[in-house]
């Protein structure tokens, strides 16, 4: 399940709840768990989908582990849980559809689109989506970004709002710079079963000026937001801990590919894809 790597659907819900505080009520607490679990239930969903195929692929023997990269390895180490694996991966998918159908009846087909596409990646992440740099770039950040923020805000509001979408870019950029750099230690190992993703496609110096330009893209969000007086005066806080990029930024320019001088930085980039959106939230929230 991966299961350190969860943290970052509470916060892409909790972004949500900030985006549409104004109308959230005591009464919704029961909907928030339940938004909760079916989020948490997809997440785990796409990551143990994704470790069922690299074990059949024969990807997780050729990469190597990091906290953040290449696979858990659980498989490799007790290849009789493949069955298990694929049980769960079905399993929480099925509990992710499930909820979403009760918010379909409960709440009308307002939520169905984001349902719909939230299947798809899960199901497609990790044959097919990975094949095509583009694609794979942006899939981890519209999930984690407009389609759980978003989602939120329409179960809890019943409607879609452009001030929830706007909210959405911060983690939608996050999480797809975080997978991005991710990227860079499995190259050789994901090329040679087909995938094709950014840093394969155009190699680790384009790269790492991708990630660059993405965490300018943070900034100038967050900016613009308090600027245009979507976000209040305290969200500025929010690019404290982006300052982790900058190192991050400078640890990827110099090390590239060598893993154990990566791997610090690539804890780094967990933090500010972690903490930014929770500072985020907390500075809606306090302005309302």
């Amino acid at each position: 399940m991966r299961l350190p790597f969860l943290i970052l659907t509470p916060m892409s819900i909790f972004l949500g709840v900030a985006a549409s505080y104004d109308s959230f009520s005591s009464f919704q607490y029961f909907d928030l768990i339940l938004l909760l679990i079916g989020a948490l239930s997809a997440h785990i969903s796409v990551n143990t989908f994704n470790e069922y195929s690299d074990f059949r692929s024969g990807l997780d023997a050729k990469t190597v582990k990091t906290p953040f990269s290449g696979g858990s390895g659980a498989l490799t180490e007790n290849p009789h849980g493949l069955g298990s694996v694929l049980y769960v991966a079905i399993t929480s998918l099925i509990i992710t559809i499930a909820i979403g159908v009760y918010y379909i009846f409960n709440r009308g087909l307002l939520i169905l689109p984001i349902g719909l596409v939230g299947v798809l990646i899960i199901l497609t992440y990790t044959q097919w989506l990975n094949r095509y740099p583009l694609l794979c770039l942006l899939a981890p950040g519209i999930a984690f970004g407009p389609l759980m923020v978003v989602g939120t805000s329409v179960v809890l509001t019943g409607q879609y709002s452009d001030y929830a979408f706007y909210v959405s870019v911060v983690p939608f950029l996050l999480a797809s710079n975080l997978l991005l750099l991710n990227q860079f230690p499995d190259i050789d190992a994901d090329k040679s079963v087909g995938r094709r993703h950014f840093p394969i496609a155009y190699g680790v110096m384009p790269s790492t000026i991708l990630y660059g330009a993405i965490m300018l893209a943070v900034y100038f969000t967050v900016v613009v937001g308090v600027q245009k007086a979507m976000f209040p005066p305290q969200s500025y806080f929010a690019l404290i801990p982006m300052l982790a990029s900058v190192i991050v930024f400078y640890g990827a320019m110099k090390y590239q590919t060598t893993i154990d001088k990566l791997i610090p930085f690539m804890g780094l980039n967990v933090f500010a894809t972690v903490i930014t959106p929770l500072i985020l939230g907390l500075s809606i929230i306090y302005s309302k």
